[in-house]
């Protein structure tokens, strides 16, 4: 039995055309369905739901035998234990610092300057203003990043950015781009080599199918 961690949402969605070229099919629609692991056409294959930031950790101890996160997670997550044998060119999207747009960024962000940064990504974010020589405290937040600048919890924030509309709409500008995102597929070292039969003709067809 092979266990394939996923999380609701885009990653689901863009991961089905991948699997539907291995000829695998989720029967239950996670949206209207209350179990956490959904089962497929094929017997040896089911899929768990968990949280986007659990799946490395999933993975990582043998909860799925592999799984599909983003970079930004496996950043933050570290990647130990995992084997990334490809990136799957879905959910893409950015990770960028913004600010209000009344905020002066340039003169915040002089060399050997201190600024007060909210963020889910705290590695990323120290790692970036680290290689700028801007020191920053860093709030740990996990949802409404938007809100940190326009309350004065912080002065910029570091996220993920998609169209931008959200940042528009909430009087935040994008001052940086730190990196491009796209989702991986992560596998289990163990499971690499005790179930090699099972998984290295999936990861060869999803390399196949992955979208130009």
């Amino acid at each position: 039995m092979l266990t394939l961690a996923l999380s609701k949402g885009r990653i689901f969605e863009e991961t089905l055309p991948l699997l539907a070229a291995a000829g695998i099919r989720v029967t239950e629609d996670p949206e209207k369905s209350r179990k956490l692991i959904l089962p497929t056409n094929r017997d040896d294959v089911r899929v768990v739901l968990v949280r986007a930031t659990d799946v490395p950790t999933y993975v990582q101890y043998g909860g799925a035998d592999l799984g599909v996160a983003g970079k930004d997670v496996l950043l933050e997550h570290g990647g130990e234990g995992l084997y990334q044998p490809l990136d799957l060119n879905i959910a893409k999207c950015r990770m960028s610092v913004a600010v209000r747009d009344d905020f002066d960024y340039a003169s915040a962000v002089k060399q050997g300057s201190r600024i007060r940064v909210a963020t889910k990504y705290t590695e990323v974010a120290r790692q970036h203003f680290a290689d700028k020589g801007v020191h920053v405290d860093l709030i740990k937040l996990y949802g409404s990043m938007e809100l940190a600048p326009l309350t004065g919890l912080a002065d910029a924030i570091v996220d993920l950015v998609s169209t931008g509309s959200t940042l528009k709409a909430n009087h935040l500008v994008e001052v940086e781009r730190i990196m491009d995102i796209s989702s991986r597929l992560v596998v289990n070292q163990a499971a690499l080599k005790l179930k090699r039969d099972l998984l290295r003709p999936l990861i060869d067809t999803f390399a196949a199918a992955i979208p130009a």
